[in-house]
């Protein structure tokens, strides 16, 4: 099957380049009537399937300059060359497939549901432009409403060894200070330390903000164990134990990281990029909840309860067996 010669000529003032468009963001030429009726000609018909000069402009004005230049050194040999390669090949196989009757293979039905959606994910992206795109007055409202992420205090990295009683916290001390390093540490947080959330990684506390919040999740200490290391140097332990509580805390300071402050213009792009990724998952999420909401009618999840699993290998490389089914 090959295109219409006649209508091939059609497509060469197209290729390379072409007319800007909004979608690669120029400004789209109003189309006269005659081009419209122009690119609703039929230039190809496999089976069932027919291809538009429409949709081939559109196509070819869509692939990269340097990738189109493989297809022939002329426009009409690289034109000729795209459609005989790639169109006609595509929709010949295409109609292999469906007089096979492939698309009613359960796997093969997944995945043309799995590309539809993924096609129907892009298509809402791309309607949502670029992070480029995201205006600058909310780019400056975003800083100027989240200006505790640009402007970062000091914060000093503490290992603690927190213990029951003072009298424990001043054996380790003068045990660490004999040999102070990350393994002996380590061992002695291990066999010590009453903060089982820390104890089994040498009670690394991780970065600490003056006010005692951690750059680990869901950590943070008691503001008086950052005021003792601060007036520690970095890589020195407490010459004595600090009360922590009812326990007493042996610390010991390993390293600083000043404090950091990011312009309006050195933040614009991680704004950009956050407010686009915000805005493109709340525009799936509504897209996700109106289909459901559209097509989802009939939803049984008891028959879910007696579909069987193959155990997990518990990370072990080892073929999984679908159990056999239950007489």
């Amino acid at each position: 099957m090959k295109p219409a010669s006649a209508l091939l000529a059609l497509l060469l003032a197209l290729v390379p380049g072409g007319a800007a468009s909004a979608a690669d963001g120029g400004t789209a030429i109003p189309a006269s009537p005659e081009d419209i009726a122009r690119r609703a000609k039929i230039a190809i018909h496999v089976g069932d399937s027919t291809v538009t000069v429409g949709e081939l402009e559109d196509r070819l004005a869509g692939i990269p300059p340097y990738q189109i230049r493989t297809f022939g050194p002329t426009r009409a040999e690289l034109v000729q060359a795209y459609v005989d390669q790639v169109v006609v090949r595509d929709l010949v196989l295409g109609e292999g497939a469906r007089q096979k009757g492939l698309a009613k293979e359960p796997l093969t039905h997944e995945r043309l549901l799995r590309a539809k959606s993924d096609a129907t994910l892009r298509a809402l992206r791309f309607s949502l432009g670029s992070p480029m795109t995201v205006p600058a007055a909310d780019v400056a409202a975003y800083y100027d409403t989240n200006r505790s992420r640009f402007d970062a205090p000091e914060r000093i990295n503490v290992w603690r060894i927190l213990c029951a009683s003072e009298d424990e916290a001043k054996l380790v001390i003068t045990t660490a200070r004999t040999d102070l390093t990350i393994p002996k540490y380590q061992d002695l947080a291990r066999d010590h330390s009453i903060d089982k959330a820390t104890k089994y990684r040498g009670g690394n506390l991780g970065f600490l903000a003056p006010d005692g919040t951690s750059n680990e999740a869901g950590l943070k200490v008691d503001p008086v164990v950052v005021k003792a290391a601060g007036a520690l140097k970095d890589g020195a332990l407490s010459s004595d134990p600090v009360p922590e509580g009812s326990a007493f805390a042996v610390l010991w300071r390993r390293m600083t990281v000043p404090p950091g402050h990011k312009s309006l213009e050195e933040a614009e792009g991680q704004i950009r990029t956050t407010l686009y990724r915000e805005r493109s998952e709340g525009a799936e999420k509504r897209l996700i909840d109106e289909l459901r909401t559209k097509y989802v009618h009939d939803y049984d999840a008891d028959p879910l309860k007696v579909i069987e699993f193959p155990a997990l290998d518990a990370g072990l490389s080892l073929p999984r067996s679908v159990p056999a089914p239950r007489k």
